[in-house]
């Protein structure tokens, strides 16, 4: 364990490279280059917005600055789980060929998704501006927010990235229950709507207490709660050690798997 850590370690030269190449392939090929980061979750957030609001008539005055916050944030929950869980099969040419951590491929999908949602957070900045919502001091909790968020993403990248190679068909499952999870958590609806009874269903869900961590730092000028968000991020950590162990005791596996 503490040699697969080692390893690791050593090889942050090419977890950059992961993380830079992942990021140069996403729109390698596209017309706009690299201005969809921008433009991607913009559209995203107007077209909810205009079947919202203008459709349907909900949401409030704020609700534009409260849909951009939710759909970036849910958006680097979403492209994370995409990425990673086919990260090691992706690379089977290389992993069969040279000796490499495999833990370290889902890691580099994990952190390259980490850029596309700050450049998502510029457009959450652009809705503020728009609906004249100027953050106060609690802003200064973000970095911690997104760190506990990044722990727990690392966490679900590196069990989705083990199970897809020996379950080749899971992302399939996994892309109907991120649908399942998106209209479940309140990323595009409040919580309120939510009939008292079964607000527990509702705080069990990771994504509600980081959805309203950003919402609060951002929009109503609150502390978030610290100690759920702490708790969330230890069990990541816990997860994280686990698939570590996981990864080092199984990597022939895994290769005979590819």
């Amino acid at each position: 364990m503490k040699k697969y850590i080692s390893d690791l370690y050593k090889r942050k030269d090419l977890l950059i490279y992961l993380v830079t190449s992942g990021l140069k392939a996403q729109h390698r090929n596209s017309v706009l280059g690299y201005f969809w980061w921008l433009l991607d979750p913009l559209l995203n957030v107007v077209i909810y917005y205009f079947l919202v609001v203008v459709l349907f008539h909900r949401g409030g005055d704020d609700y534009g600055v409260f849909l951009a916050i939710g759909l970036v944030v849910w958006r680097w929950l979403g492209s994370t789980v995409g990425t990673a869980s086919r990260s090691i099969i992706a690379q089977a040419g290389i992993i069969t060929q040279v000796y490499l951590p495999k833990a370290i491929f889902p890691i580099g999908a994990t952190f390259s998704q980490l850029i596309n949602f700050i450049f998502g957070l510029l457009v959450v900045a652009a809705f503020l501006v728009f609906f004249r919502i100027i953050p106060g001091l609690e802003v200064l909790w973000l970095p911690y927010i997104m760190a506990m968020q990044l722990l727990f993403l690392t966490a679900i990248s590196l069990l989705l990235a083990y199970v897809c190679v020996f379950i080749r068909d899971i992302d399939t499952l996994v892309n109907h229950l991120m649908r399942v999870w998106f209209f479940a958590s309140p990323v595009i609806w409040q919580e309120d709507m939510i009939p008292e009874k079964l607000r527990w269903l509702l705080n069990m869900n990771p994504m509600t207490h980081f959805l309203a961590s950003y919402r609060d730092v951002l929009m109503y000028h609150l502390n978030p709660d610290f100690i759920v968000l702490l708790l969330i991020g230890l069990l990541s950590m816990l997860m994280i050690i686990f698939m570590l162990y996981i990864y080092s005791y199984h990597e022939h596996k895994i290769i005979k798997a590819l």
